[in-house]
């Protein structure tokens, strides 16, 4: 494991080596620190407290964080299926005994990723599980640490496996991507591509969540068609317990109606 790789401390994203600055919070849709740009590694993490946590947070979808919380909070879903389990999204922290409560779930086959804020310390949970790490081209220039682990993809749907298939929704990032689960009453994880707000029966859609710039209306129209085909009843977002319970697809369609008519010109 490399516990001294740089990591930012406000993305949480690990970087190949030492540099000045994070590219992924220069970005319009991120943010450099109030207090310039700091960095941490994976053993400063450890040494301050941090561990690892495993929790359900759904029929075979389990929750994996980090307690306390780093960077931006959010938590990734192991999501159990018979073909083997895919890791969705990403977190900074990884330590042995993460690893070792992961493996006892079933191990990861398969990691994919929403889009570049979630990146995490994805090579790290590459190497300790020997698996391919699923992003859309479109993202290709946002990679802190290329890696032959890393699988580009490239159009509109990739199929994971026979019940989980990949979207490029593009909603947040050009390549940003969402899961869709065929398994039981179907399932989405979409991080925050389509976000779980508080009120859990909805979602929402921005181009910059902490500089409130809101996704441009044809984007969030095109995500909308291409979901069309797909039907699922949880919609599982990017923090603990941000899931939309039942009607999920529903919930995704009259929240884009709901989003599109305050932002298009009328």
């Amino acid at each position: 494991m490399s516990a001294d790789l740089p990591i930012c401390r406000t993305c949480g994203v690990q970087y190949a080596e030492p540099r000045p600055d994070c590219p992924i919070c220069e970005d319009e849709r991120q943010y450099v620190g109030w207090d310039g740009q700091r960095w941490t590694t994976m053993a400063e993490l450890a040494a301050e407290g941090h561990r690892g946590r495993v929790a359900e947070e759904g029929p075979d979808v389990v929750g994996i964080g980090t307690a306390p919380p780093t960077a931006i909070g959010q938590r990734a879903l192991l999501v159990r299926t018979p073909a083997g389990n895919v890791l969705w999204d990403m977190v900074s922290y990884l330590d042995d005994d993460l690893v070792t409560q992961v493996k006892e779930l079933g191990g990861v086959a398969a990691i994919a990723i929403s889009h570049p804020h979630f990146y995490g310390s994805m090579i790290e949970w590459a190497h300790a599980f020997d698996a391919p790490v699923y992003i859309h081209a479109a993202d290709r220039q946002w990679v802190a640490r290329p890696d032959d682990s890393v699988v580009f993809w490239e159009g509109e749907t990739h199929q994971l496996t026979e019940d989980l298939t990949l979207i490029n929704a593009g909603v947040h990032f050009e390549g940003g991507q969402v899961l869709h689960s065929s398994r039981g009453e179907g399932a989405l994880f979409s991080g925050d591509i389509f976000t779980v707000v508080q009120d859990r029966r909805w979602v929402s859609f921005m181009y910059s969540y902490p500089n409130f710039i809101p996704e441009r209306p044809q984007v969030v129209r095109r995500a909308l068609s291409l979901m069309e085909p797909f039907a699922f009843d949880r919609v599982y977002g990017g923090w603990w317990q941000r899931v939309v319970h039942t009607d999920g697809a529903q919930a995704v369609r009259r929240s884009a109606d709901r989003y599109l008519s305050f932002t298009e010109a009328r």
